[in-house]
């Protein structure tokens, strides 16, 4: 972990409730499985009541659908149920959660310019910081255009980073 997660972990790690909302640029594919990895973590570590999960996207282009079928097909192989509907991100988000977490760096640009202030923006941090650098990976890349191997390869980036997260900021 670099010194930011390490300084998130430290300021969250007494909450009672932690709220963390992950992002990607249309709500259908990575942020909806990161919310569906953090929450089957959650629920079986037994603190489910303490944590609040959410995802959204940049962009708009499919507010109210389910994800992507794919991602769907490939969660649910591993165990995870993705019901989400997608929505866009709202400014009040940066009130309503503690950590906001972009899926790559355009979608980070995107959350710091909607930031409304310098503490909003400061629960900005990208999921990479919180993904083992063995991965050799900046970034959780967009699947979309991609085939199977692009859907596991995102869940696999999901679990390390959504479990070290959990191990971070569990008392």
């Amino acid at each position: 972990m670099n010194h930011d997660t390490d300084q998130i972990a430290r300021r969250l790690k007494g909450k009672d409730e932690i709220r963390i909302l992950f992002v990607c640029l249309g709500n259908i594919c990575r942020s909806p499985a990161a919310h569906g990895v953090m929450q089957a973590i959650v629920d079986a570590e037994g603190c489910a009541d303490r944590w609040h999960i959410d995802s959204a996207g940049t962009g708009d282009y499919h507010t109210g659908d389910l994800p992507d079928k794919r991602m769907r097909i490939h969660a649910r192989r591993r165990g995870y149920e993705l019901i989400h509907r997608a929505r866009q991100v709202r400014e009040r988000d940066f009130d309503d959660f503690d950590l906001i977490i972009p899926m790559d760096a355009s979608n980070e640009r995107n959350l710091r310019r909607l930031a409304p202030t310098p503490d909003a923006e400061a629960k900005i941090v990208p999921m990479a910081a919180w993904i083992d650098k063995a991965s050799r990976y900046d970034h959780v890349p967009d699947p979309y255009y991609e085939g199977s191997e692009g859907f596991e390869l995102v869940l696999d980036l999901l679990e390390n980073g959504c479990r070290r997260l959990f191990d971070a900021l569990k008392n």
